[in-house]
């Protein structure tokens, strides 16, 4: 099974997704993640990952390619703007959608927004665990 996870940025949801993959999934799960457009990674999705466990530092902040479609058996849109935007998929490519709220757009101090980074790990870990044990 080939996964693409999409976003707007490939900042934080989808790095996030990704890495759970990767590290939840055997070998038989192929994992990649991209943006509609590419805005770099955010340090705060890195460090809350690194918190579980999970290294995504390496992971890359790519813009979606059409061989990326291609390559893909399920695109996961983890953002609105991503599932309004995503182009049209090749035949025999699935597109789910997960609502993901944005944690780069949470307000308030450093430790009430690395809470809302926290949660939405948490909640990335468990569609992602979710999504392995269905397939």
């Amino acid at each position: 099974m080939k996964l693409l996870f999409l976003c707007t940025g490939n900042a934080c949801r989808s790095q996030m997704a990704e890495g759970w993959a990767r590290h939840l999934g055997g070998d038989d799960l192929e994992v990649c993640s991209a943006g509609i457009k590419a805005h770099g990674k955010n340090p705060r999705a890195i460090a809350v990952m690194k918190e579980a466990g999970v290294d995504i530092s390496c992971q890359e902040s790519t813009q979606l390619t059409g061989t990326m479609l291609e390559w893909a058996d399920l695109v996961l849109t983890v953002c609105g703007h991503a599932d309004e935007h995503c182009p049209a998929l090749p035949v025999g490519t699935h597109k789910e959608h997960w609502p993901l709220d944005d944690p780069a757009k949470a307000t308030g101090s450093d430790e009430e927004v690395m809470g809302v980074f926290r949660a939405s790990r948490d909640e990335i870990r468990s569609r992602v665990t979710t999504l392995i044990q269905n397939f």
